[in-house]
């Protein structure tokens, strides 16, 4: 049976290669080439994927990094398309889906909403609820380091609270937008912000959402 995580890594593929290696990202700095990348080293090189949050590592990371940048981008999205390498824990179903389903509709719309004429995906109503329940797991990690107090908030009034503070801004908007304004893509969501303006504002320079 097929899962979100395989369906969003398959869109994640296709969408790669539908732009080409050089298309703008919105991960500052990236390309869809470094983007592919570090998808990769992510699932494949334990050894080396740590460095993104052991300093000690970050050398690694940076080496290996570089060298999935420079094999030939067919090669990167089929290695995308496969999956992680037999042993991996990824694939266990399971892992996959915990680990991946968010991972990869992220940095879908990390392509998406790059490009100028990029409009929003119809999601169904059942991939919703899956992304609101790894929001309601993880919102208190991404908002630990914001300046002010943070609400997120589904249009039927189910709520998370990503970091307790004051003054409080709430953030209106479908799962999959809360969850792309709190791993810190504030300025392509498509949510609404209620509160304080100078709260508002302190939220948007901060840039403390996510990890």
């Amino acid at each position: 049976m097929s899962t979100f995580a395989k369906r969003e890594r398959l869109l994640f593929a296709d969408l790669l290669e539908t732009v080409g290696p050089d298309a703008p990202t919105l991960c500052e700095g990236w390309r869809t080439r470094d983007l592919a990348a570090h998808v990769i080293v992510r699932e494949r090189r334990p050894d080396a994927a740590g460095g993104a949050l052991i300093k000690q590592l970050a050398p690694r990371l940076e080496k290996v990094t570089a060298e999935y940048t420079a094999k030939p981008y067919e090669e990167l999205i089929q290695l995308i398309r496969t999956g992680p390498p037999r042993f991996s824990p990824f694939q266990v179903k399971q892992v996959d889906e915990a680990a991946n389903t968010v991972e990869f509709y992220v940095h879908t719309e990390d392509v998406r909403r790059a490009q100028p004429d990029w409009s929003a995906r119809e999601l169904d109503p059942v991939f919703q609820d899956a992304l609101w329940s790894r929001l309601e797991r993880t919102a208190r990690l991404l908002g630990r380091g914001v300046p002010t107090g943070l609400v997120l908030r589904r249009p039927d009034g189910q709520t998370v609270v990503a970091h307790k503070g004051v003054p409080v801004v709430t953030a209106t908007g479908e799962p999959s937008e809360l969850l792309l304004f709190a791993f810190g893509r504030d300025r392509a969501a498509r949510v609404e912000l209620e509160g304080e303006a100078d709260a508002i504002d302190k939220l948007h320079s901060s840039k403390q959402l996510g990890f």
